[in-house]
């Protein structure tokens, strides 16, 4: 290779080189910046997991980055209307998100004061009502009569998604957990007993909810209720407590995964490993 071809060739890398950082501007604020975002979405990917939020703002993030190209190479109309998209889609989703949105900033500020000893002095975490294990021991308690007496039973416990859509399929109970009361709402006759009944912070907040039936292969002797499980673990990080109606057997689906012909004392284990 001829010694003019070299200098021409490192010539040009260097004026290309020159070029992009020109064009770029890039500083070290701005690495900074980058830096930055990046934990933000790194962490924002982590409280919202694999829900139809995380769906969601990851089609928003394309869009505001196919926003800022447009800016950069100076295209006026496509850069104004992905703008006004943007800046209207933003005021739609917040209102349309809302209980979605409360939820992240509760959970953001509920971890920074439990992990920051300074700001836990001003701002003391919040007392649970009663405790995980009560409520834990009330629905092992009830899924052990429901299994002795062949009542089916649908238990989905929350975890960090939220399920409000979900709740809204069915009827607002807002009590507090308790054998009886879950036993009488699976009671055959009952009106509530057709569905599921849902768990958080500790409290029945709906019975007779529609979850999504799984799409997935399952054992043919899964019935609605096991697929119903699978389906609504596939689409949440909620753990969900089946009690068949025709074996009596207790189960726990976690992840599209299903432990069957659990004891009570392994429904405990399994409820305290993962909640």
């Amino acid at each position: 290779m001829s010694p003019f071809f070299i200098r021409f060739a490192k010539r040009t890398i260097f004026e290309g080189v020159f070029f992009i950082m020109d064009f770029i501007h890039i500083t070290v604020i701005d690495i900074i910046d980058i830096v930055l975002v990046a934990l933000i979405m790194y962490y924002l990917y982590k409280l919202l997991g694999n829900t139809r939020a995380s769906n969601i703002i990851t089609g928003i993030i394309l869009i505001y980055a196919l926003w800022i190209l447009v800016r950069a190479l100076n295209m006026e109309l496509l850069s104004t209307i992905i703008g006004s998209v943007t800046s209207v889609g933003l005021i739609a989703l917040i209102i349309i998100f809302q209980p979605e949105i409360r939820h992240f900033l509760d959970v953001l500020g509920d971890k920074w004061i439990t992990e920051n000893k300074f700001i836990r002095r001003f701002f003391p975490a919040r007392n649970k009502v009663e405790n995980s294990d009560s409520c834990l021991d009330q629905i092992v308690l009830a899924c052990k009569e429901m299994s002795a007496q062949r009542t089916g039973a649908l238990i989905v416990i929350k975890r960090k998604n939220t399920l409000t859509e979900i709740e809204n399929t069915g009827v607002i109970i807002d009590a507090k957990v308790t054998a009886p009361l879950l036993m009488n709402i699976f009671f055959k006759n009952s009106p509530l007993h057709d569905g599921a009944v849902i768990i958080g912070d500790e409290r029945i907040v709906a019975a007779k909810c529609i979850l999504p039936s799984t799409q997935s292969d399952v054992p043919f002797n899964f019935g609605m209720r096991h697929r119903a499980a699978v389906g609504m673990s596939e689409t949440s990080d909620a753990v969900i407590v089946v009690v068949s109606e025709e074996t009596g057997g207790i189960s726990v689906v976690k992840n599209g995964l299903a432990k069957s012909n659990l004891t009570p004392q392994l429904l405990t284990e399994e409820l305290n490993e993962h909640l």
